[in-house]
């Protein structure tokens, strides 16, 4: 059977995200200069060298994609069809400080839509890859359709900014709300490896403010969890790209339902 051009994107993906992945494992630990980007955000050399290694496999079997990078900005023409968007190190802070929760995001948006992606783990040797119409964990070379769950109860909260949807709604409030308590068991690990845990069934959700749609920080997560099932929206219940940001990728109805009650909680009666 013949390998359709989305099994070839998808390998791509794969192969690109595995190959940042080799380059953040094996700078692990190093003493390494930050490279300050404003606003409190930084790169390290490992963020370089990633990008570096994931763009040369692109490049080198799509020449003529655009392609956007956290590091490295966008290029190719602005209007382009086919453009790759490129998370090196989703994690940098964790990464700096030598904890082992980070992610190498690579994303591919077609047209208006995200058709292939791939998160891979680099200190668990797991990619979570989609074709855009199944979700795969990839380990010791075998492939594990994902499944969702909410039975963890487990819902990651990024505290990180920016926060467009304040003062109506913060997570850090979130956290603090009884309700949120009866139903969840928070965590705050600070990468968007977390958003491709929901899909795996290892978080029963992800909430974040800021914008999240068309992000290289989030692309992949976020088309990882449609394949899988997940129920994903924006921070109010309406689709991605529309209205009010933020995200909410829930395992399924029920919990996203949940989740969606408390947020809408925060906004005042009067309004």
């Amino acid at each position: 059977m013949p390998i359709t051009n989305r099994e070839s994107d998808a390998r791509l993906a794969v192969a690109a995200a595995q190959a940042g992945a080799a380059v953040v494992r094996d700078m692990y630990g190093e003493p390494s200069a930050r490279f300050e980007k404003g606003a409190g955000d930084f790169a390290t050399a490992a963020d370089l060298a990633a990008e570096k290694a994931v763009l040369d496999v692109l490049r080198g079997a799509r020449p003529d994609d655009a392609v956007t990078g956290e590091e490295s900005g966008r290029t190719g023409a602005a209007d382009a069809e086919r453009r790759w968007l490129v998370d090196p190190l989703c994690g940098t802070l964790n990464y700096a400080v030598r904890t082992m929760l980070v992610a190498v995001n690579v994303a591919l948006r077609t047209g208006a839509g995200t058709t292939v992606a791939a998160a891979a783990d680099p200190f668990n040797d797991e990619v979570f890859w989609t074709d855009g119409e199944h979700a795969r964990v990839r380990r010791g070379g075998a492939d594990e359709v994902l499944v969702p769950s909410a039975g963890s109860r487990l819902v990651d909260v990024n505290l990180d900014p920016p926060f467009p949807n304040a003062p109506d709604f913060r997570a850090a409030r979130l956290l603090t709300d009884p309700a949120f308590g009866e139903h969840f068991r928070p965590r705050v690990v600070s990468t968007t490896l977390a958003v491709a845990w929901v899909a795996a069934g290892r978080r029963a959700a992800y909430v974040t403010d800021g914008r999240p749609y068309d992000s290289v920080h989030f692309a992949a997560g976020i088309a990882l969890c449609e394949a899988a099932g997940c129920v994903v929206t924006a921070l109010h219940g309406q689709p991605l790209g529309t209205g009010a940001d933020g995200l909410i990728v829930a395992a399924d109805r029920r919990t996203h339902t949940t989740l969606l009650e408390l947020v809408r909680s925060q906004v005042p009666a009067e309004r």
